[in-house]
Order: C-alpha cells, then structure tokens, then sequence
C-alpha cells in the first residue's frame, strides 16, 4: 500500500486508499456534490469505473467507529442480496487524512421532489413502497452480530436530552414527550440493524424504482418499526398526501414488509414511533435553529428552519390529538391588521418587505443558481414569514395569552395547544394547515 508524504492531493489519497483493491488507477473527475450536512460527498471516476468517496470533512471527525460501522452495515445489506452500494475500501484517516469510504456510483436520482413529481419517475412510484418494505424486512432479518460497532440508543431520551439543552421551549413538544413516556411499547423480543434515516433523500431511484439506500451513518440497534414510521413521518412526504413517503399507503408497506421479514407489524407501536419520529424531527429543526443563533453557524437557512418547529408541533397534534386539531384547522380565522403609515410613512415596514421579496424572487434567483439561488428563495420565504407576523402577531399573541397556552403556568389542554399552534402556523407556514 502506498504510504503518501504530506501534503499529498485529495486525488492522490483516493488512489493510495484504492491501490489494494484497483492496483494503479487514474483518479480522475474528481467532483464534490452538494447535500450531507455532516459528511462529505465525491464523485469521481478509477479507471473506467465510477465510484462514490465519503467521508468526514477534515477538522471535524465523526464519532471514533462510525465510519467503520457504515460500512461494515452496507457490506452485510450488500451480502444479504439488498440495493445498497458496494464498498470497495474503507480508511480510518491514515490515508484520506480522515475517516472515509469509497464506494460503487449508483445511478439515479435523490432529490425528493423530482422523484414525486417528474413524469420519469411515475412507474417509479407505482412501485416505491413495495420495494423498500421488502428493503427493510431483508435488513431487519440480518443478524446484527454481521455489524461491527452496533450500539443501541433510547431515542425518546437521547433526544429529549437534545432538546434540553437547545434553550427554546415547545409546551406541544413537552405534551409530546409525557405522552410518549407514559405510553411506551414493549422492547422488541429481538433488536434489529436500524438504518436510522431511511426516507426520500437517502434513496437512490430510478425509472424503475429503488436502486440503492445510502447514508447508513445513523445505523445502529433497536426496534424495526422506528424505520418503518421515520418513512412514514409526515415531514418526509415533501407536501404529497400519501403516507409512506408520499408515494404510497402503509397497507402496501407492511404487507411488503411481512412478506420478506415474516413478522407482522404491531400498529399502535407503530403510532408511538410515528409520534417520536415527528418529536425527533421537530427538535432537530430547533436545534438547526440554535445553531445559527448561537453564532456557531450564521445561516438563513438554519434561521428559516427554526420556524419548521410549528410544523412539526402541528403534525403532532394531528397523531395526539385528531378532533381538537380538526377543530382548531376548519375554524376560520381573519387576523391581519390594516397597514397603516405610521411615524415613518411610506414605505412602510411591510410594503419595504415585499420589494426585498420581489427583489430575490424577480431578480436574484433567476440570474443565479445553486447554493445561491437556493439561499435567496430561503431568504424570500423568511421575509414573508416576517410579513405575516406584522399582520397577525397583535391578534394571535392576545388569543394566546387569553387560552393559556402562550407563557408560563399550568400545562394546557389540548384544544388550547391546538388553537395557538394552529396561529404560529398560519405565520411560518399556511399551507401546512392541510384545510
């Protein structure tokens, strides 16, 4: 094995981590595609093949093994005949100067809404929910001794903890959390190889259907169906009405599923892994958003994720709470205020808004691309976010504080938690309210 003198070329440390399994390979193409927050991504080509690096970006490491153990999961999936990538080598820093793997490219798409929406993919969907019940049954009947490293986690807790120590507060989140904690499900007699975040965006699709499920670095043990309800989690059908990832019903999921796994799917722990993996994904919203406030990370789009969090309480409340949700959705409700020129006149602080909106919209976002583009429709959400709450803020804080769901006191009721989260909505996000 070549041992490289420093500096030595990410291209170069890709060919020293090859040259046991490739001999001498070209390294060429070398290309770094967008998306994974907490590891890096590159495409590029050893020869005639065309293959895939992940790993830890320099100066921050993933936790010691976690790397080892995503690739030792996605070998036993490849082994048990599953569509996962196949991984030619792996390194613990040594050589790609951080912890990596390099695998085979899967061709295919990732992106969720052109998955659910292009016309190339629609056999794609007639099929999509077939093909990962039966993905997750292969992979819950593996032996978890085939994975070196599993560990096991308490989800509600470890999360709980998160959220602790984020400094925001969320009395639905909290009503949440005591509901979950008194009405936990048995642990599974036997615990599974969990992927940990198998939904649209970390599968690979094709005309034809599932190609591959990737970002296996949440992979740990526990109970199958947290797989099975995170696909199913509401945030995860990107705006499609269908519950299994927008594409499909959970009859068809869980008659796949048996299928290859042989095992029946218990549904009201099915639903209290629903009601987590929404806590779960609300949190991380929140988190995202202290991020950005604490200075760590300046970002608009951490910022605008912060106002995610009403989805998500939202969402909840329609597992919780289904008739006082239905309620607080169908009342109609006409808050906004007049926007009257006051001490600064014309333009007022809303019309100022709407042509710096109109300026991203007309302007920025048609004359550039990518990361930028991207930021500027962000940037013009969370000015609109701002605009509804100039117009509505008065009247909705006043119907907080007369419900008791808007401060300090006695945990409200459910009806209550309904109305005020049902406002904070119709600010952050109004076509979430599903009328």
């Amino acid at each position: 094995m070549k041992r490289l003198s420093e500096p030595a070329s990410l291209s170069e440390q890709i060919a020293a981590t090859l040259e046991p399994v490739l001999g001498d390979a070209a390294i060429s193409n070398l290309e770094r595609l967008s998306g994974g927050a907490s590891r890096e991504t590159w495409s590029f080509s050893a020869g005639d093949r065309e293959l895939v690096l992940r790993r830890d970006p320099p100066g921050r490491p993933g936790a010691p093994g976690s790397m080892a153990r995503e690739a030792s999961a996605i070998r036993a999936a490849h082994r048990a005949g599953l569509s996962v990538p196949a991984v030619l080598a792996e390194d613990d820093g040594e050589l790609l100067g951080t912890a990596g793997l390099v695998m085979a490219r899967v061709p295919g798409e990732t992106i969720a809404r052109r998955i659910l929406r292009d016309p190339e993919f629609r056999e794609a969907r007639s099929v999509l929910t077939r093909q990962i019940g039966a993905f997750l049954g292969g992979l819950h009947s593996i032996d978890p001794g085939e994975v070196r490293g599993l560990a096991a986690d308490d989800q509600l807790e470890s999360y709980w903890m998160v959220y602790q120590l984020v400094g925001d507060r969320s009395l639905t989140f909290e009503a949440a959390y005591e509901w979950l904690a008194a009405n936990r499900p048995p642990p599974p007699s036997q615990p599974a190889i969990v992927h940990g975040d198998l939904r649209l965006g970390n599968l690979i699709v094709g005309p034809d259907g599932l190609r591959a499920v990737i970002d296996w670095e949440l992979v740990h043990l526990g109970d199958a169906l947290e797989d099975l309800a995170w696909l199913c989690t509401k945030a995860w059908r990107f705006g499609e009405a269908m519950p299994v990832a927008g594409v499909g019903s959970v009859e068809d999921l869980f008659e796949a599923y048996s299928s290859v796994s042989g095992s029946a799917v218990d549904r009201d722990a099915f639903h209290w892994w629903l009601v987590l993996g929404t806590l779960k994904w609300g949190i991380i919203c929140m988190g995202q958003a202290a991020t950005h406030l604490s200075g760590a990370f300046r970002s608009v789009e951490l910022a605008a994720i912060g106002r995610r969090v009403a989805e998500q309480e939202w969402d909840l409340l329609e597992l919780l709470a289904p008739d006082e949700w239905a309620r607080a959705r169908d009342d109609v409700r006409d808050d906004e205020a007049p926007d009257v020129p006051g001490l600064h006149g014309r333009p007022t602080a809303r019309e100022l808004l709407e042509a710096v909106q109109e300026f991203l919209t007309d302007q920025v976002m048609p004359s550039t691309g990518g990361q930028l583009s991207f930021h500027a429709r962000v940037a013009a959400n969370a000015l609109a976010i701002v605009d509804r709450e100039l117009a509505s803020g008065a009247a909705q804080a006043a119907r907080a504080a007369a419900s008791g769901a808007g401060g300090a006191g006695e945990p409200p009721g459910w009806a209550a938690l309904a109305s005020v989260v049902r406002d904070k909505l119709a600010v952050a996000n109004p076509r979430h309210l599903g009328r």
